[in-house]
C-alpha cells in the first residue's frame, strides 16, 4: 500500500512585487502554516515580507 502525502512544496511569494522566489517543503499532515519571513527579493533588491503560496 501506498503512503499518504505528509508533506508537499509551496512557494514563498513576495508581498510587494508578488514574485516567487523561494521554495519550501512543508509538513501538512496538521494542516499549511500561517508563514511569513522577511526574505530578500531579487527584483527590489532588499529584504521583504515573504508568504506562502501554492503553486
Amino acid at each position: 500500500m501506498a503512503k499518504s502525502k505528509k508533506r508537499e512544496y509551496v512557494w514563498l511569494e513576495c508581498k510587494d512585487c508578488g514574485e516567487r522566489n523561494y521554495r519550501l517543503e512543508v509538513n501538512v499532515a496538521k494542516g499549511t502554516p500561517k508563514l511569513e519571513l522577511n526574505k530578500y527579493c531579487s527584483r527590489q533588491r532588499k529584504h521583504t515580507v515573504h508568504k506562502i503560496r501554492r503553486k
